[in-house]
């Protein structure tokens, strides 16, 4: 258990420092003379066809709504294997991280809130500042070394874990058009065939894959996010099966296994590249004081950490949760910090909320990538320095 889980932190860490060089490539192809040929990449139409029927979407699309389902089947995964048999199939272990990131969604959206209750468009981006991007936080964290115990960075994951699944709430609940019932009906149909064969052992991933495909595109076309299919295929991906010879083995895990390189330096690298490219010619120190890039910097940086280590002492002070072994109130404010950089997952809401609309300039992804940017450093610093 130990073993796995040193070699998945390892993974997210990497992933982090990839994300943070394509992150920067994306700025500069954007602001530089490359811009036209960054833009014309992000709009390249791509189109999948099976005979009389087809998608065809821009590549930025294809990214946000096929890769990000990838992500997210990944993250259906990890959530699953964590509830079953991990850090989060116990009472003790969950409480902790639970009331953290409910705090740690609650307080950025309360003050996305107090800048932006005033407009109904802009308050659609109310759960921008409420996400925390794994890979980055573990990324920073591995910079520490020894300095932080493993018993916080096991809170740490199990909190951003916990966040995901909020995130996948709050994109089904909130973030939904128009419905189509002949989709729906479709992606219930197949959901339910899903449930049917996890209920009767089948074992071949090909099948899964196939009938997940097909919730993806009824999904896709229902007017629900596409990326809520992921999350429900891997729900339906057993834990442990037994092969015809009567071996007892994980899909669950070998998919989990399969996917981490997959995911951790292709699919979220690619959706980081095409997302993060802010136009900075056009935006001045001002347009950061808007309301939305303000609510977004101040939910992250301030809304996180207040949220995260509020509720977290409040919680241990009241006797609900323990402090995690071999740490301290300082350790863990500095792990309540580092929530606040919320990157990716930001990006990804923010995508919804707006619809890559221009109506605030990419202010509001420069207030991502800021907000996020300020959390790491004085979460580093601050780990390093005084905790």
């Amino acid at each position: 258990m130990l073993d796995s889980l040193q070699d998945f932190i390892k993974k997210e860490s990497s992933s982090g420092i990839v994300l943070i060089l394509v992150t920067f490539l994306a700025l500069l192809f954007q602001n530089s003379h490359l811009t036209d040929f960054y833009s014309s990449f992000l709009h390249m139409s791509v189109q999948i066809s099976f005979g009389d029927f087809g998608i065809a979407k821009p590549l930025l699309l294809w990214v946000n709504d096929g890769l990000m389902a990838i992500f997210f089947f990944l993250v259906g995964l990890e959530v699953k294997r964590e509830i079953l048999e991990g850090e989060l199939s116990s009472k003790e272990q969950i409480i902790l991280p639970a009331i953290a990131a409910l705090g740690g969604m609650l307080i950025p959206a309360l003050i996305f809130l107090f800048f932006n209750h005033h407009d109904a468009f802009a308050l659609q981006g109310w759960a921008i500042p409420t996400a925390t991007d794994i890979a980055f936080a573990l990324g920073i964290l591995s910079l520490l070394g020894k300095r932080v115990p493993l018993s916080l960075k096991i809170f740490l994951m199990a909190l951003a874990i916990i966040d995901d699944l909020g995130a996948i709430l709050i994109i089904a609940l909130f973030y939904t058009s128009e419905l189509s019932l002949v989709s729906i009906i479709v992606a219930s149909v197949s959901l339910l065939i899903l449930v049917i064969m996890n209920f009767l052992g089948v074992t071949k991933k090909a099948a899964y894959i196939l009938i997940g495909l097909i919730l993806w595109v009824s999904v896709l076309k229902s007017g629900v996010h596409a990326t809520i299919a992921g999350v429900l295929l891997a729900f339906c991906i057993p834990l442990y099966s037994r092969t015809i010879d009567n071996k007892r083995f994980s899909m669950l895990k070998e998919m989990e296994h399969d996917l981490h390189y997959w995911v951790a330096f292709f699919v979220l690298p690619l959706f980081a590249f095409v997302n993060a490219g802010v136009d900075l010619k056009g935006l001045s120190p001002s347009s950061l004081l808007a309301d939305v890039p303000l609510g977004i910097m101040l939910g992250l940086f301030i809304g996180k950490q207040l949220g995260v280590f509020g509720f977290s002492f409040l919680a241990i002070k009241l006797g609900l949760a323990k402090l995690p072994t071999g740490s301290t109130f300082k350790q863990l404010y500095g792990i309540a910090i580092l929530t606040g950089i919320g990157f990716t997952m930001s990006l990804f809401v923010d995508s919804l909320a707006y619809n890559d609309t221009e109506l605030f300039f990419y202010a509001d992804k420069l207030a991502i990538l800021l907000g996020s940017f300020f959390s790491g450093l004085l979460g580093y610093l601050f780990l390093r320095k005084i905790a």
